[in-house]
């Protein structure tokens, strides 16, 4: 797989029927190691070792209704009041980070009301936190660390 933005960490691979999975500590299996699912995995181990977000904290892959439509979002991190701290969005290294990209995790940040917006390819990242008042999000050059 390519070389990513992101520190170096070690994953486990396994290879069965021609196949090579990767394991997801989050969901707790072996998922197919695709470009997006390599940069996803990527991501969540940015959170937990360089951002320091709580495993418990962190949920990948799961559905959400966004108007009457059935949608998935790559991950998020919740507050300890069950409030979405961070909604993070993964695309494949190949895909560029575009307008399309950001219109899509707003209208799921539409639903979901997270603080915090991810997007990134795995060379590209990209961090914004929500302004709800002014309806529009701010850049920002990193992601908050967790605070106890």
């Amino acid at each position: 797989m390519q070389k990513l933005n992101f520190p170096s960490y070690t994953f486990r691979l396994k290879n069965s029927e021609n196949k090579v999975s990767i394991f997801d500590e989050i969901r707790k299996k072996f998922m197919v190691l695709t470009p997006e699912e390599w940069v996803r995995q990527h991501t969540v181990q940015f959170l937990l070792q360089e951002k320091r977000y709580p495993k418990s904290y962190i949920n990948v892959e799961k559905l959400v209704k966004v108007n009457d439509i059935n949608k998935r979002y790559d991950a998020v991190v919740f507050e300890p009041d069950g409030a979405i701290f961070l909604l993070v969005e993964c695309k494949a290294p190949e895909v560029k980070i575009t307008q399309d990209t950001f219109d899509q995790i707003a209208r799921y940040n539409l639903k979901l009301k997270a603080k915090f917006l991810m997007v990134t390819n795995g060379l590209n990242h990209y961090f914004c936190q929500m302004d709800f008042e002014k309806e529009h999000y701010v850049f920002l050059k990193e992601l908050p660390d967790f605070k106890r």
